[in-house]
């Protein structure tokens, strides 16, 4: 008899739809979970919807509130300031050894990948230019070969997923992201480990300048 699969548990399949319905938006930052209204849509009682709940708080992506609820987080200033330096070093460190371990297959994927970033940026489809970052992003911590790094960068990354999806939506940040990524690309051509790291750091640097000074015009209109 072979071994059975079995489907995942209830709460693990809302957290999933919950994470889905906050990296996309449907939830904003600093908005209330109606618990209520969520199990009436799902079709659930409050044991799995809570439990989803204490998944993704695990995760950084919601604040439960004692007596006041749940709310998917908000990321301040103080915040950004200490995660994203650091994801630009994990992630410099991750090209850098990527290029090492880079052949001629791994480039070919890496330059498919890119290519479709470039047309998701030519299109100005900013939902999908996000996923496919995604995507080019793992495959260099993938190619870097280092497992302690991808576990760390893999924390953080879901913190910061709020923060990344956001910058893209500033005025002229897509295009600055896609001229950065060809930077990166120019990189694992040259077989540069030095140049992949400071290219790397520099498209995350980047991000971040680009999320302060939003939030910062953002402060002066509000």
């Amino acid at each position: 008899m072979g071994e059975q699969i079995k489907s995942p548990a209830l709460y693990i399949q809302v957290a999933d739809r919950l994470r889905s319905q906050i990296y996309r938006h449907e939830l904003q930052p600093g908005d209330a979970i109606d618990e209520m209204a969520m199990c009436e849509r799902f079709g659930i009682s409050r044991t799995p919807l809570r439990e989803a709940l204490k998944v993704l708080s695990s995760e950084g992506l919601i604040e439960l509130i004692p007596h006041k609820g749940s709310f998917v987080r908000s990321m301040d200033i103080a915040e950004l300031n200490e995660l994203f330096p650091v994801m630009a070093v994990l992630e410099g460190l991750c090209a850098k050894e990527a290029v090492k371990n880079c052949g001629a297959d791994d480039l070919r994927r890496l330059e498919d990948m890119h290519e479709r970033l470039e047309v998701h940026a030519a299109a100005g489809d900013i939902d999908e230019y996000y996923e496919q970052n995604f995507v080019f992003h793992q495959a260099v911590q993938d190619l870097s070969g280092n497992s302690t790094l991808q576990r760390l960068i893999g924390d953080l990354r879901k913190i910061l997923r709020l923060a990344r999806h956001m910058q893209l939506t500033i005025p002229g940040r897509l295009a600055e992201s896609i001229a950065e990524h060809r930077e990166i690309m120019v990189a694992f051509r040259k077989h540069d480990p030095e140049l992949a790291d400071k290219n790397m750091q520099a498209h995350l640097q980047q991000q971040w300048q680009s999320l302060l000074g939003d939030k910062a015009e953002n402060k002066k209109t509000a």
